[in-house]
């Protein structure tokens, strides 16, 4: 590979410089402390900031590419069709008519792919910091949970309209949570929960895996809190996300209780299952939330993204090539000239249409042929691995993924940075454990 005869070419040349300089020689432990601050920031900072770090994880990576001697790049088959993608947006970018408002947005593409390629390349050497980049992620995810019940006994008033209020009583009426994830807003609060709460089931598995029962309730009592308050955001797309999630979780632990601890595997998922429908049953509040996803054009929320899809669809039509530009302002400026009178949106409220509207259908093509490829081999080292640590953190990963991709059929707060990076090193642990497994390391 070409790019790798350059980086031994230049780690040859750096080899004095590397062994005499203390920064070179520690960039291993920087690039972890940006990724742990990564998602640390995610909860109360600006976009801007998070990015900023996330591009200083980046940043180190490329130096210790460059400069540490035996460091090369190894994409498997399903990051090939990552680099696809990233190709398409390429061209998508350059065939923009609104090419400043498009680079924005790309850079922004770039900010999140090259921290994927960051946290692969850390893990793949590092693999037992998965745990620790686990418990950042379940440590984040309890606070926005805490938060957001004091939110709701503070019963804090909405900043914008959150909910079709036009017809229910005043006890159907539902205090949204939004915790501290800037922009504030509900949905991306519990878009964050449905892509965060994996990491706690991870971690209360692992704990177990190791005989660790006292430590394992920490992130028991953690995931629950997450699940309660994930619930009081009303975000619907999230309860759908957060359905597909426990439908995985008991799925993968099918494989390793159901031969011996039928009856009480039987048990617990009945219990769950009747939890869920008590709770959906006897609060009012989350009854009538829920039902209302069934309400069609009669809810005004689900009217409006009916709208905006006919809008988008309309778009895609148009640039079905090569797209508009990827860019949620660059998505603005011309869904202005698709839109129905009153019915302005930021955004496709759909990931994949987004994808198609922004960039094209080769780049969403690409996009789906990564997801699937990666998930599959995620699944048949789940299925087939004895490596009991490797199958946890792997599912734990294609459970917050898939969570966040039936999520995203109906919202896009997938292209926060706080969903993003999180879902990236989801990606990331996949990747890492299957190329360790595959070569027979422990990391």
């Amino acid at each position: 590979m070409m790019f790798n005869k350059f980086l031994n070419f230049t780690q040859n040349k750096s080899g004095f410089l590397y062994e005499n300089s203390f920064f070179l020689q520690n960039t291993d432990k920087l690039i972890f402390a940006t990724i742990i601050a990564v998602f640390l920031l995610s909860t109360v900072m600006s976009s801007d900031v998070i990015g900023f770090v996330a591009l200083i994880t980046t940043f180190l990576t490329l130096i210790k590419l460059l400069t540490q001697k035996g460091e090369k790049c190894e994409p498997t088959h399903f990051e090939l069709w990552l680099l696809a993608y990233f190709m398409i947006v390429v061209v998508s970018l350059a065939g923009s008519t609104l090419f400043a408002l498009s680079l924005k947005g790309f850079m922004k593409t770039v900010t999140y792919l090259g921290f994927y390629v960051s946290v692969v390349h850390y893990l793949k050497r590092h693999k037992h910091h998965i745990p620790h980049i686990l418990t950042a992620i379940g440590v984040c995810v309890s606070f926005e949970s805490v938060v957001g019940f004091i939110q709701n006994f503070a019963h804090v008033e909405e900043i914008s309209t959150w909910q079709d209020v036009s017809k229910l009583n005043p006890e159907e009426v539902m205090t949204r949570v939004y915790g501290t994830l800037k922009p504030y807003n509900p949905n991306l609060l519990g878009g964050y929960f449905v892509a965060g709460i994996p990491a706690l089931f991870g971690l209360v598995a692992a704990c177990l895996a190791n005989k660790n029962y006292r430590l394992a309730v920490l992130p028991l009592a953690g995931a629950f809190m997450s699940v309660v308050a994930l619930f009081l955001t009303g975000c619907r797309g999230a309860y759908i996300g957060c359905m597909v999630m426990f439908l995985c979780v008991f799925g993968i632990c099918a494989k390793f209780f159901w031969a011996k601890f039928k009856k009480l595997f039987t048990t617990i998922v009945a219990s769950a299952f009747a939890f869920g429908t008590a709770v959906m049953i006897f609060v009012t509040p989350i009854r009538t939330r829920v039902f209302s996803i069934f309400s069609m054009r009669q809810d005004s929320s689900n009217s409006f993204r009916f709208n905006v899809y006919h809008s988008a669809l309309q778009m895609f039509r148009d640039n079905w090539l090569l797209g508009i530009g990827v860019g949620n302002k660059n998505f603005r400026e011309i869904y202005g000239l698709y839109m129905r009178t009153g019915f302005d949106a930021l955004s496709a409220y759909n990931i994949y249409l987004e994808t198609a509207v922004e960039s094209g259908i080769f780049a969403l093509i690409t996009f789906l042929g990564f997801l699937f490829v990666m998930l599959k081999d995620g699944v048949k080292l789940i299925l087939k691995s004895d490596r009991v640590k490797d199958v946890i953190f792997v599912s734990t990963a294609v459970v917050s993924i898939l969570g966040v991709m039936v999520h995203g059929f109906v919202d896009t707060v997938f292209f926060r940075p706080q969903i993003q990076f999180v879902f990236w090193t989801m990606c990331a642990i996949i990747s890492a454990t299957v190329q360790t497994s595959t070569n027979g390391q422990e990391g």
